[in-house]
């Protein structure tokens, strides 16, 4: 299915929050004289307006999703699109080149329904850095829920910055490359076009154009374009949630950008779970999972 282009037009604030990033990239800065930040910082809060139908009901069907499985509700790993502007507000300013950050994993809990029609009430902090001067790890916290559940839904996100190397400083540090387990069962099998990133971009807002344009993403190393890291999380929650009916807790690592197109599967072993060709094969995506 095409995404609707109008969707488009809903995406103002994420792109906003998009150049307001850039700029503030531009201005931070590290080094002797940079600004110390403190974490845990003070929270950021906000109400948005309800989510449209319309675009709730193309985002589900994008990861391949029935609507009628959230009757009157959000999914909550949509949670980005709204929870992103507000973020850039609290990286504003870090001594950091945030031009270059990485999505690195998420972790997200549904203690409640994020009712449809009905605003959300949204708070998020910068909640703890660690850097260990050859990258930062910023872990931001966000809160959403409603009026009747203010405390429905909570994630972790951990953005990671690569910093300036030192000479000689990663010999001897290179971690194995995560890998599917050879006893993991497959769930499920996708195939993902290469305008899998451009419909994401979308619904979200998220236009980094790595997802989506092509030399761009050439341009900067990548064969081809590289799915977004939320889009594979919501395909997993999803995959997750049809086999066990519901769904609490998904703690995901993305360790290697996904290149489109792309024929992957979704892979279980206990309670942990990877994105990968085959058992045994690079993973894009490990974790763990509560029902």
């Amino acid at each position: 299915m095409s995404v609707r282009l109008r969707h488009v037009l809903r995406q103002g604030p994420v792109l906003a929050a998009m150049v307001r990033g850039s700029l503030s990239a531009v201005r931070g800065r590290r080094g002797p004289g940079a600004t110390e930040v403190e974490a845990p910082g003070p929270w950021l809060r906000a109400t948005v307006p309800p989510r449209d139908p319309e675009l709730v009901a193309d985002y589900l069907r994008h990861l391949g999703v029935d609507p009628s499985a959230y009757p009157g509700t959000v999914p909550p790993h949509l949670f980005p699109q709204w929870v992103f502007p507000l973020q850039a507000r609290v990286l504003e300013g870090l001594p950091y080149p945030l031009h270059k950050v990485l999505n690195g994993g998420c972790r997200l809990e549904a203690r409640g329904a994020l009712r449809l029609g009905e605003p959300l009430l949204v708070a998020t902090r910068l909640d703890g850095i660690d850097d260990d001067g050859r990258r930062a790890v910023l872990r931001l916290v966000a809160r959403i829920g409603t009026h009747a559940e203010p405390d429905a839904v909570e994630a972790a996100l951990f953005a990671v910055v690569p910093l300036r190397r030192r000479p000689n400083q990663d010999k001897g540090r290179r971690k194995e490359a995560a890998r599917v387990s050879g006893a993991a069962t497959e769930l499920e099998r996708w195939e993902l076009r290469r305008r899998a990133g451009l419909d994401f971009a979308m619904l979200t807002g998220d236009f980094n154009p790595i997802h989506w344009l092509r030399p761009y993403a050439r341009m900067v190393g990548f064969r081809d374009v590289i799915l977004h890291g939320f889009a594979t999380f919501g395909r997993v929650w999803e995959g997750l949630r049809r086999q066990g009916g519901g769904l609490r807790v998904l703690d995901a690592r993305f360790t290697r950008p996904l290149e489109l197109p792309a024929d992957v599967g979704l892979f279980v072993d206990g309670s942990r779970v990877w994105v990968g060709p085959a058992p045994g094969g690079l993973a894009y995506l490990e974790g763990t999972y509560d029902s």
